[in-house]
């Protein structure tokens, strides 16, 4: 079956192939991209409604097309009788997201002391939700979706998901632990269907502090595993290097080892409350290590994008998640109540009342929250150091 724009089908169809090129609009413009590469071609209004108007019409592909398909990505568009075989055409969209994350499922096969996610329930969707939900995401606007966790990967239906997100024409990011991509599925999966970007968390450099702090026995085998297999298959990974008070001793050598594959790599040492506002991963803090956070200056989530849990409960983001939208139940027309959602959650909330310095205040106001929920350790949010001070 050929991929066609949704205009030209039956609302909540699917496409039963990936493409190999996909136009869409994005934040009021337009692109082209390919999925699982990182460069892309802005293209004008015109172009957009030519390759649309060509593959509702099945027309062959148009003669700029091959030559800005060469120019980006350096290789030839394959021959095919009409621009509909290689060209997914995504509709415009009126409720003008442009991203999204989704928490496929919370379960985890590693038991991180310092998990901003609490208690890792293996719980969520099932085929025909996920399905339900990945449809509202597209119709919602969004073409880069990050699949993260729990542990993504060890999701039954992850692989079944990705798939069905990138024939809907999403540019896919996956963030993981590492424990899976050595797996045989998991690497033709990824050889087959390359992901935009791949995230991926380090948590030692040595076998006996890597499985202490994961609370899973063979695990820093396993990592280094899928790290030779990644670096294999010439995977786009991205390594995070999560620093606590268990690893610590070994930041240099997590740097070194990340180095040594050739990945780009940040360091993350500040910790953050659980999700409900529990205090557990701030005991895990590796204060000698721990860096002043980045002023906020304010950011678009709940505007052009937004979060959804396991279960298709969309809020502003990760940290903001109440109050929040069911995309299931309600369906896409829901989405557009993040936006006063995401005003109201940056007001000034009462745990910091009394302070002078409201007029110059650059905290993200739901992280404040949570620090607020748990004990309030205001050193670790507040950039003033304290109210009033």
């Amino acid at each position: 079956m050929t991929a066609r724009p949704l205009a030209a089908r039956d609302e909540g169809t699917s496409y039963s192939t990936v493409p190999r090129l996909v136009a869409s609009p994005f934040l009021g413009q337009y692109l082209l991209v390919q999925p699982g590469h990182a460069t892309g071609v802005r293209i004008p209004e015109a172009r957009y409604e030519e390759l649309r108007s060509a593959v509702i019409n099945d027309q062959a592909a148009p003669a700029w097309l091959t030559d800005a398909a060469a120019r980006a990505w350096g290789s030839e568009l394959p021959q095919v009788r009409t621009l509909c075989d290689l060209l997914l055409v995504r509709e415009r969209s009126r409720y003008g997201y442009a991203k999204a994350s989704w928490e496929i499922n919370l379960g985890c096969d590693y038991n991180c002391e310092f998990c901003y996610l609490g208690e890792k329930r293996f719980a969520g969707l099932d085929w025909e939700g996920k399905q339900q939900l990945l449809r509202v995401m597209r119709d919602a606007g969004v073409l880069w979706l990050q699949i993260t966790g729990g542990e993504a990967l060890i999701d039954r239906e992850f692989g079944a998901a990705y798939e069905y997100a990138h024939q809907l024409g999403m540019m896919v990011q996956v963030s993981s632990n590492g424990s899976s991509l050595r797996k045989r599925p998991v690497r033709e999966l990824f050889a087959r269907l390359r992901p935009y970007r791949l995230t991926v968390s380090l948590y030692g450099a040595t076998a006996g502090t890597y499985d202490a702090v994961t609370k899973n026995r063979g695990a820093f085998g396993r990592f280094t595993a899928g790290l030779d297999a990644a670096r294999e298959d010439g995977l786009p990974v991205r390594l995070n290097v999560i620093v606590s008070d268990d690893n610590a001793h070994e930041v240099d050598a997590m740097v070194r080892l990340a180095e040594s594959y050739g990945f780009p790599h940040q360091v993350y040492s500040s910790m953050s409350p659980t999700i409900d506002g529990a205090a557990n991963p701030l005991a895990a803090q590796a204060h000698e290590h721990r860096r002043p956070r980045s002023v906020f200056t304010g950011c678009n989530a709940g505007h052009t994008f937004f979060h959804v849990d396991p279960h298709g409960i969309a809020s502003i983001c990760k940290v903001g998640r109440d109050p929040s939208v069911n995309l299931i139940t309600e369906g896409v027309e829901a989405l557009p109540r993040l936006g006063a959602i995401a005003e109201s959650l940056q007001l000034r909330t009462g745990g910091c009342s009394g302070c002078t310095k409201t007029g110059t205040c650059r905290t993200c106001r739901p992280l404040a929250k949570l620090y607020q929920e748990a004990g309030d350790q205001r050193e670790l949010y507040c950039q003033h150091g304290g109210y009033g001070s």
